[in-house]
């Protein structure tokens, strides 16, 4: 367990008018009613979808057993608050209104399933090694194209005005405005708005499965079920959604991020053969800790219990986050994966030269390159610097916990020169 990351002196502060509603919540609960006010059973968010759309096919029914699995856990372990309770139902309802909308407009159309995605590029790596502003910088290429957030809310109506629906995107916006003002605090740790780029993460969750919904709870039935799921059938719903932005919008070469590639390069491979990976390094003993805090921050938001419950001890506990990226380098070395198909970013070299780090990503994939994009580069980054929303304060490692750790991962830090910054 992380717990030496988590100081229990510091507990988060919450906006007053949030602090309110949860405390309405209380009294709900109390009387044990809380369930009653804000339904998260299958058969409220069924008939809830299928009224709201005027739709009743789910497509394949490879979500229902996820579906389960998570509602068993949200009531079960996640110990939600009223504000938690209405966040989870929000989003439960966009991804089931949005699954039957897309089978419909693929049942329409489809030659929607014919729509190539071509060499497809994922960024992965421990969280806060650089996979999200690597992701920023790669979309102000004009050649590339990765899903934006509200293109994630409101997908069908991206795909029919191929990607220029206005009010889908100020709608889009204003969604992800309401959970940042729900907990401010994400700002400074992880920007987030309608107009940015989304992880792929967050496209995995319209299959129920994705490690974007274990990061808002602490449900350790549901983690493990999520690691356990054969990823092909995911991976095809992620190239389907692909498919479907991509369908009337110009073609662009498509990019992506998200933890969870790292854990399932082969079958990411099995479906997007031709994929590129850009694999991100830093010293493991500093992203555990920052991504420790983020965890925490994100549980906060629905739940009234600190960070306490396992889960993610793959990137926030030493000995399984080394044997993480341990099993990456023995897929490359006994070529279980394309290693001439994954090319290595320091985070290191981000920092010190980002349009240099960005140049060599490009020829070693083989994008076409010109100085145009190191100009686009430079120019985000000059209006996106470090701390833009307030600085992300964490605890780090003492000195007795990095003399233990340090070890575990000499052999990950010395293949790609990782520096010690713990």
């Amino acid at each position: 367990m992380p717990q030496e990351f988590v100081d229990p002196k510091r507990p988060l502060p919450r906006p007053e008018w949030v602090r309110a509603v949860n405390e309405e919540g209380r009294i709900w609960a109390a009387a044990d009613m809380l369930a009653d006010v804000v339904p998260l059973d299958e058969a409220s968010l069924l008939d809830t979808a299928r009224r709201a759309t005027g739709l009743d096919d789910f497509g394949a029914d490879d979500w229902q057993e996820p579906l389960r699995v998570l509602l068993r856990a949200l009531e079960e372990e996640a110990d939600l608050n009223l504000m938690g309770r209405l966040c989870t139902r929000s989003e439960l309802l966009i991804w089931l209104e949005n699954r039957l909308k897309i089978v419909a407009l693929v049942k329409r159309n489809p030659e929607i399933r014919d729509v190539p995605i071509e060499r497809p590029v994922f960024i992965t790596g421990l969280p806060r090694t650089g996979t999200s502003i690597l992701q920023e910088v790669l979309w102000q290429d004009p050649n590339l194209r990765t899903p934006l957030f509200w293109e994630t809310i409101y997908p069908v109506e991206s795909a029919l005005s191929g990607g220029q629906d206005q009010r889908a995107m100020a709608n889009g916006d204003a969604l992800i405005t309401q959970w940042i003002r729900v907990t401010p605090e994400i700002q400074a740790l992880h920007e987030t708005a309608g107009h940015l780029p989304a992880e792929d993460a967050t496209v995995l969750a319209y299959t129920l499965v994705s490690d974007h919904i274990m990061s808002f709870y602490q449900i350790p039935s549901y983690h493990a079920y999520v690691n356990s799921v054969d990823a092909v059938p995911l991976y095809r719903y992620h190239k389907l959604f692909l498919q479907v932005l991509q369908w009337r919008a110009p073609r662009k070469q498509w990019f992506g991020k998200t933890l969870y590639h790292l854990g399932h390069l082969p079958e990411l491979f099995t479906v997007y053969p031709d994929a590129r990976i850009i694999h991100t390094h830093r010293d493991p003993l500093r992203s555990m800790a920052s991504v420790t805090n983020l965890l925490r921050t994100f549980y906060w938001q629905r739940s009234d219990r600190d960070f306490d419950a396992p889960g993610f001890e793959e990137i926030t506990v030493a000995e399984p986050t080394a044997q993480r990226l341990e099993a990456v380098m023995e897929l490359r070395d006994k070529g279980l994966v394309p290693s001439n198909q994954i090319v290595d970013s320091r985070y290191q070299d981000l920092m010190d030269d980002s349009v240099a780090a960005v140049e060599k990503i490009y020829r070693t994939l083989g994008i076409p390159y010109d100085e145009a994009v190191g100009v686009r580069v430079r120019r985000y980054l000059e209006f996106k610097p470090k701390g833009k929303h307030g600085a992300h304060d964490y605890r780090r490692m003492d000195p007795a916990q990095v003399a233990k750790s340090r070890p575990l991962f000499r052999r990950y830090q010395q293949r790609y020169g990782v520096p010690d910054e713990a």
